[in-house]
């Protein structure tokens, strides 16, 4: 395989949600075999610099048999705008700086909230995608946030299968033969 497909997810801190869909995602993606999609995460600011991920979203991973143990907290730096095909916001603020800091149309049209790929909310303003932060509640908040990226996982998945697709001119992932029309493919669940 030649192409690859690299995504960003951001929040504030890269403690809590970020990290949540990086690695859920980084699942997904291995679950479907999807070798030419890398994703990773950081944060819009600088707060939680050098910071493991917050242990109510690692017991959250861990509890589905993800590991967080490498993650190290890190801010976002400009030219991500450039190396990244896909900035996945996880709440409006994210989403309002990241748009604010585009360098270019180019990068603005990379920029997307996560839950846009959640069909439950995929044609809402983007005003009603975001995934509050988790930090300032208890294990129940991280569930919410588990719940709200695993709805837009699967969504996020046949993107990146359609994008890297388009980039090699051949299928990713797929043990199913190339004239079996898409509607019956599936996307494993990572929950």
């Amino acid at each position: 395989m030649s192409s690859q497909y690299r995504i960003i997810a951001v929040c504030t801190g890269n403690i809590c949600r970020s990290p949540m869909a990086e690695l859920m995602l980084a699942e997904a993606f291995r679950a479907e075999r999807l070798t030419g999609a890398l994703v990773d995460s950081a944060g819009t600011t600088a707060y939680e610099a050098g910071h493991p991920i917050d242990p109510r979203a690692a017991r959250k991973l861990t509890s589905r048999n993800i590991s967080s143990d490498r993650h190290v907290a890190r801010e976002w730096r400009a030219e991500w705008f450039v190396s990244r095909d896909l900035i996945l916001a996880l709440d409006v603020d994210h989403y309002g700086w990241l748009r604010q800091t585009a360098p270019d149309g180019e990068s603005l049209a990379k920029i997307r909230m996560l839950r846009s790929f959640d069909p439950a909310v995929a044609d809402k303003d983007p005003l009603e995608q975001g995934i509050e932060d988790p930090w300032y509640g208890g294990h129940t908040d991280f569930d919410t946030t588990w719940n709200l990226i695993r709805s837009s996982v699967p969504g996020i998945v046949e993107h990146v299968r359609a994008q890297l697709q388009r980039l090699d001119g051949q299928d990713h992932g797929d043990d199913q033969p190339s004239d079996q029309p898409k509607a019956q493919q599936r996307v494993r669940s990572i929950s």
